[in-house]
């Protein structure tokens, strides 16, 4: 079986959190990423959204696109409207040959929200999961006809969060909508992430491989913190620096006939967390365990 290894900018700098972002250009993380290993990375606000522009910046660094973040709106939108705002981003991901976008839902998601405690999440009630299921099953073959699939994220603080949400969507949508796998996230929301990897093995077409401090996330409050200020104390960080078991998690992915990208995104302090040596150390360990699930690492 044959594996790619990717990293997301978030390690060198947050989208959300400018707090949380290393002075660094977009060439140096490039530079960085390559250095430890990597050889794609998705895209972040540093990124110029045209391959004219950014094609020879990653051909410097033998870095490919694996991916980029789409803030879709679909939840309490229509389907007209998206295939508008995903339009650019679609054409560059084509150019880029990126094997797809991100899709994840920020209608009502308080992700973004420092203010929003993360028991205040959205949640959907079985008829709207019905109706939003089948809206995104029509805007996935549309992308997926257009050249450019998507894979959705199921994330912390956004309307598919937990083990129960994410099975209630995959029952209500059609093959067509391909599932981004996020060990991280499900095991933040609570939910076993060997179980949904059997339980869905059929629709992950993307993998990131966050890893928590599971300290750090038994200890919050969840009626008081959000999600910023989980991210803040350093609930999340790279394989082989947190609690969970990627031999586990990588292993049940090969035995379920999983091939493509996996990529490292773990947003931290990078003042705290040296971007660099945080990015080796999850290469390494992705290394380790996916040659003793048997993949072929492709450089």
């Amino acid at each position: 079986m044959k594996a790619k290894l990717g990293i997301a900018p978030i390690a060198w700098w947050n989208d959300d959190l400018a707090e949380l972002s290393d002075d660094v250009s977009l060439d140096e993380c490039l530079r960085q990423a390559s250095l430890a290993g990597f050889t794609g990375m998705e895209t972040g606000r540093r990124f110029p959204m045209n391959m004219a522009e950014l094609g020879p910046v990653l051909a410097r660094f033998g870095i490919s696109v694996c991916g980029g973040w789409f803030s879709g709106q679909l939840l309490d939108g229509d389907i007209e409207r998206e295939k508008d705002r995903v339009r650019a981003q679609m054409d560059f991901f084509i150019a880029a040959r990126a094997p797809c976008i991100v899709y994840g839902e920020t209608a009502r998601s308080i992700q973004g929200n420092r203010q929003a405690p993360l028991a205040t999440k959205p949640k959907l009630s079985d008829d709207e999961i019905r109706v939003y299921g089948r809206k995104m099953t029509a805007f996935a073959e549309w992308c997926a006809d257009q050249g450019m699939p998507i894979s959705y994220h199921h994330h912390m603080a956004a309307v598919i969060e937990t083990e129960t949400e994410l099975d209630a969507l995959m029952t209500h949508s059609g093959v067509a909508l391909p599932l981004l796998f996020d060990a991280g996230h499900l095991a933040f929301a609570g939910g076993d992430v060997l179980r949904v990897i059997d339980k869905h093995h059929q629709r992950i077409s993307h993998v990131h491989t966050k890893d928590i401090r599971r300290g750090v996330i038994d200890q919050l409050d969840r009626t008081r913190e959000s999600f910023l200020d989980a991210v803040v104390k350093g609930a999340f960080t790279v394989p082989g620096d947190g609690s969970l078991d990627f031999v586990a998690i990588v292993q049940r992915l090969a035995t379920h006939g999983y091939e493509g990208w996996f990529v490292v995104e773990a947003e931290q302090d990078p003042k705290l967390n040296a971007p660099l040596t945080m990015a080796r150390k999850g290469h390494a360990e992705l290394l380790r365990v996916m040659a003793l699930a048997g993949y072929e690492v492709e450089t």
